[in-house]
């Protein structure tokens, strides 16, 4: 037999080491040897000191360009604030690496068609932070719908009920459209929405709300929304930055069952619950969704997993591309129906819209 090829390792840098930084040098802990950091980046020069230290990374850069041009990686991973995402995802490709950013990954469709055409131009692919795509579970309710044995989606309810308090939107860049690029929509709801998406498929139209009710933000703090799918089941979502009692719960309603989905910031096997439908054959509908896969959680570390295969096949990362943009068209068109009453439908939102180049049209009501 040939000898296998060793597995290449690839060097990666960290740019923010604000509070997701931990569980991005987790993820890369977790990846055995494939990935390893070999540099971190922050503006705030003792921050990042003491982090890579921590963290026993060599490299420490207080400049973006100057860590791409000295380390030269294969993959930058951008925890930095929302409004450096698209730039820094950008150069990362034009320096050779793939990028892995935390969402959102940019603040309007014409940003996007911005990064799509640098990967065009580089071969290189930006992938968004979505972990809660890569957790088995959701891998085996998927296939558990592909074979029919549920029958066909209905109904669907995706809460984000989130507590943010002012001390939160304290941060310089947080609770502006230039910024942040939204409220809880953007930045919360986000991941939820995301997480139906890559369940129940395409979506075809949208109608929202969303209002400003408690905090002292430009961004909306609540928003709700009711998204009619291709496959004509109706879905309703909220999304709060307001709510005590945190929780994140994603409830599916087939012809045979129902599936929901509670937790907070991360899921195992174990947060869902199976309700099969009066009259069918419980057994042996019980008996097929109890035959999970061994358990993998809803981690960075999961995500970056599949993304290391897909560095190594050369293949697009499945929260690139197509996937990435149908997420942000829903949030999208969410805020341009809430702020102009109208039904969006998907793909709608094109160049001379004024919603194409930033997600709240320029400010809502204009």
């Amino acid at each position: 037999m040939p000898t296998p090829l060793p597995s290449k390792i690839y060097r990666a840098v960290l740019a923010g080491t604000g509070g997701i930084a931990d569980a991005h040098v987790t993820a890369v802990n977790a990846s055995q040897g494939r990935v390893i950091l070999v540099g971190a980046m922050d503006v705030d020069d003792a921050r990042v000191r003491a982090f890579a230290t921590k963290q026993n990374i060599p490299g420490v850069f207080t400049e973006y360009a100057a860590m791409l041009r000295e380390t030269k990686p294969d993959l930058v991973i951008v925890a930095t604030p929302p409004a450096t995402h698209a730039a820094m995802c950008i150069a990362a490709m034009e320096a050779g690496a793939w990028a892995w950013c935390e969402k959102p990954l940019c603040g309007s469709l014409a940003d996007l068609d911005t990064i799509e055409a640098a990967e065009r131009r580089t071969g290189r692919y930006t992938a968004v932070v979505f972990q809660m795509r890569f957790a088995s579970s959701t891998a085996h309710l998927r296939a558990l719908a592909a074979s029919g044995q549920l029958g066909r989606p209905l109904v669907a309810v995706c809460n984000t009920l989130w507590y943010r308090d002012p001390s939160y939107y304290a941060v310089p860049w947080r609770g502006t459209w230039a910024t942040e690029f939204g409220g809880p929509t953007m930045g919360l709801g986000i991941h939820a929405m995301d997480h139906l998406l890559h369940l129940l498929g395409d979506w075809s139209e949208v109608r929202a709300v969303a209002a400003t009710l408690d905090r002292a933000v430009q961004v909306e703090d609540v928003s709700a929304a009711i998204i009619t799918f291709a496959n004509r089941a109706i879905a309703t979502v909220t999304n709060s930055a307001l709510s005590p009692r945190q929780e994140t719960t994603i409830r599916l309603d087939y012809q045979k069952a129902t599936v929901e989905l509670t937790h907070l910031y991360s899921y195992t096997r174990d947060h869902w619950r199976f309700t099969p439908a009066a009259g069918v054959e419980n057994e042996k509908l019980l008996a097929a969704w109890q035959d999970f896969p061994p358990d993998v959680g809803s981690t960075h570390a999961a995500q970056l997993g599949a993304l290391v295969a897909n560095m190594d096949a050369g293949t697009r990362p499945l929260t690139s591309g197509p996937e990435a943009r149908r997420t942000l068209d829903l949030l999208t068109a969410i805020y341009k129906s809430a702020f102009t009453g109208e039904v969006v439908r998907a793909g709608s939102i094109r160049p001379g819209d004024r919603f194409y180049t930033a997600v709240n049209g320029g400010g809502p009501g204009k």
